[in-house]
C-alpha cells in the first residue's frame, strides 16, 4: 500500500487518539479531510484556539462544533455561516439579528430550518408564519408554540395541518379538531394537488426525477393521503384526547389501529376490540400496552402469531405466570425484559426454580441477582441458562472453567465476555481448537486480554479489527495493522493509544504535513 493511501486510510482513526501529540493535532487540523475534521471536533483537548481553526476548514464541521458548544455567537458570521449560526440558534445560544437576518434568507432551506429553532422572536415567527414556502410553515407548525401551532392547524394548505397535528404544544381541543375537522374550515391545498391535476395517484414505481411525491400519495379533491397522515400524527401524538380517537379502532386503515393499539389512554373496550383484530401487528401493539391489562395479556399470551405473544413478553407489567407461559412457548433471545428487570428479589427466587429452562435463561439476564441465585443458573442443567449466566460478574475462574468442561462452545462466547474472566482463561479461549468464532471476538473485545491471547485473535476477520484497537498488543503488531487491507482494521490501530509516537510522525508526514 502507498504510504499517502495507508495514511488515508487510518487518518480518522489517528484523529480520534487520546495519546496524539500536541504538535499533530495541530497538523492533522491543517490536513483533515471531512471525515477526519468530524472526528477531531469530538476531541476533549481541542480548545477554543484549535476549534476556531477546526471551523475554518468547512460547513459541516463548524455545525458540528456549534452543536457541541465549542462556538460561540462571536466567532460566526451568519451571512458566511448559515448553518453554523443555525446549529447555535438551535441551542438557543444565537441571537435576534442573526433570526431576523435568517428568516428573510434567499434559501429556502435555511428558512426551514429556522423555523425548527426554538425561543424565536414573535415576528420571526410571524414572518416565518406567512412565508411563501410550505415547506418552512410546515417545519415551524411541527416545533412552534401552542398558539401559533393552533393558529397554523386552520392554514389552508393541508401539509401545514398535519404537522400541527404532530405538534406536542398544539392545544388538545385544536388536535381534536384536526381528527373531527369540526370548527375548521375545509384545507384547499395539498402537496399532491400542489403538483398534479386530481383526481391523482401517486405511484410506488414514479420514473421522475427528483420526484418529492411519496409512494400511495393521493388528491380526489379532499386531500386524502394528507389527511390520513394527519390522523396518524394525531393519534401518536399523546395530547390528543383520547376521546376523539376511539372511533380509529375500526377504521380500514392498519397504521390507524396499530397506532390507537398503543397509546395508553384509551378505554379498555377499545383494547379489547383491537386485541381481536385480524392483523398481527395491531395485536401485538396491544400485548406491548402497560395499560392492556392481566386478563387481556393473559388471551394474548395464547395468540397463534409468535410476534404477539413476544410483545407480550416485553409488556413492561406482565404477570410473571403469563410471561412464563409465553417463555416455555415463544422464541424470545438472549434480552432482558423489563418484567423480569423489575422482579423482586423473592419473584426472581422463584422464577430461578421455575421447571422451564426458557425462563430460568430470561433471569439469568439480569447481572443484579443475588449471589445464591447467581451460582445455582450458572450450574443449571440446561445450556441455555448456563450461556445466560455465564456474563455476571462476580463468578469464580473454577465456576467459568467448569461451564466450559460441561458445555464447550456453546457457553465459549458468553464465558469469554464475562468481566472477571482472567488472562489465562483467555488465552485457553483463544487457542481453542476448533476456534469459536463468536469467543475470539469476546477476547479480543476483553481488557484482560494478553499479547498471547490477541495474537491468536488476529486470524479472525472480525475480530482483527478489535484486536487492532486493543492496548494491550505489542507495538511491532500494531505498526504493521496501520498498512491492513481493511480499512477498519487501519483505523482501529491508528486510534489505539498505544501506537508508537513515531508512528503517529509517518502517519502524517504521509499526508504531505511533515513535522
Amino acid at each position: 500500500m502507498h504510504p499517502s493511501t495507508r495514511a488515508d486510510a487510518a487518518l480518522p482513526g489517528l484523529a480520534a487518539n487520546p495519546a496524539l501529540p500536541p504538535a499533530l493535532v495541530d497538523l492533522l487540523i491543517e490536513r483533515a479531510d471531512a471525515d477526519a475534521a468530524d472526528v477531531l471536533a469530538e476531541r476533549e483537548d481541542l480548545g477554543r484556539a484549535r476549534a476556531l481553526a477546526l471551523a475554518r476548514r468547512g460547513d459541516e464541521v463548524a455545525v458540528r462544533l456549534a452543536r457541541d458548544g465549542r462556538l460561540t455567537a462571536s466567532d460566526i458570521d451568519p451571512a458566511d455561516r448559515p448553518r453554523a449560526a443555525l446549529a447555535l440558534l438551535e441551542q438557543g445560544a444565537g441571537t435576534a439579528e442573526w433570526a431576523r437576518f435568517l428568516a428573510a434568507h434567499p434559501v429556502v432551506e435555511v428558512r426551514e430550518a429556522l423555523a425548527a429553532c426554538p425561543r424565536l422572536p414573535r415576528d420571526v415567527v410571524d414572518a416565518l408564519a406567512a412565508d411563501p414556502d410550505v415547506r418552512v410553515v410546515t417545519e415551524l407548525a411541527l416545533w412552534t408554540d401552542g398558539g401559533t401551532a393552533a393558529r397554523l392547524a386552520r392554514h389552508p394548505h393541508a401539509e401545514v395541518r398535519s404537522a400541527a397535528a404532530a405538534n406536542a404544544r398544539t392545544p388538545p381541543e385544536v388536535l381534536a379538531a384536526l381528527v373531527t375537522g369540526e370548527g375548521l374550515p375545509p384545507a384547499r391545498r395539498c402537496l399532491v394537488c400542489d403538483r398534479e391535476a386530481t383526481p391523482y395517484v401517486h405511484g410506488p414505481h414514479c420514473a421522475r426525477r427528483h420526484c418529492e411525491l411519496r409512494p400511495g400519495a393521493a388528491c380526489d379533491g379532499s386531500h386524502q393521503s394528507t389527511v390520513h397522515d394527519t390522523w396518524l400524527r394525531a393519534i401518536g401524538n399523546p395530547a390528543t384526547p383520547a376521546g376523539a380517537l376511539v372511533g380509529f379502532a375500526c377504521h380500514p386503515s392498519v397504521l390507524l389501529r396499530r397506532e390507537l393499539a398503543g397509546r395508553t389512554d384509551v378505554p379498555g373496550h377499545v383494547l379489547e376490540r383491537l386485541a381481536g383484530d385480524p392483523v398481527p401487528g395491531v395485536r401485538a401493539a396491544v400485548a406491548e400496552n402497560p395499560e392492556a391489562g392481566a386478563d387481556l395479556l393473559g388471551v394474548l399470551a395464547g395468540d397463534g402469531d409468535p410476534q404477539v405473544r413476544r410483545a407480550v413478553a416485553f409488556n413492561p407489567v406482565v404477570p410473571l405466570d403469563v410471561l412464563a407461559r409465553v417463555a416455555a412457548g415463544t422464541r424470545i433471545g438472549p434480552v432482558l425484559l423489563p418484567r423480569i428487570a423489575a422482579a423482586t428479589q423473592g419473584e426472581a427466587g422463584e422464577l430461578a426454580e421455575s421447571p422451564h429452562p426458557a425462563v430460568r435463561a430470561l433471569l439469568a439476564e439480569r447481572r443484579d441477582l443475588p449471589e445464591g441465585i447467581r451460582d445455582a443458573l450458572a450450574a443449571d442443567a440446561d445450556a441455555k441458562v448456563v450461556k445466560a449466566a455465564a456474563r455476571h460478574p462476580g463468578l469464580s475462574e473454577a465456576a467459568l472453567r467448569a461451564m466450559l468442561d460441561r458445555y464447550g462452545d456453546q457457553v465459549a462466547a458468553a464465558v469469554a465476555g464475562n468481566p472477571d474472566a482472567p488472562p489465562s482463561l483467555l488465552e485457553s479461549l483463544a487457542r481453542r481448537e476448533p476456534p469459536v468464532r463468536k469467543a475470539l471476538l469476546e477476547v479480543a473485545r476483553h481488557p484482560a486480554a494478553t499479547p498471547a491471547a490477541l495474537l491468536a485473535c488476529l486470524a479472525d476477520p472480525r475480530a482483527r479489527r478489535a484486536v487492532a484497537a486493543h492496548p494491550a498488543l505489542p507495538p511491532r503488531v500494531l505498526v504493521g495493522l496501520l498498512g491492513d487491507g481493511d480499512g477498519e482494521v487501519a483505523e482501529a490501530a491508528a486510534a489505539n493509544p498505544a501506537l508508537p509516537p513515531a508512528a503517529m510522525r509517518e502517519l502524517v508526514r504521509a499526508l504531505g504535513a511533515g513535522i
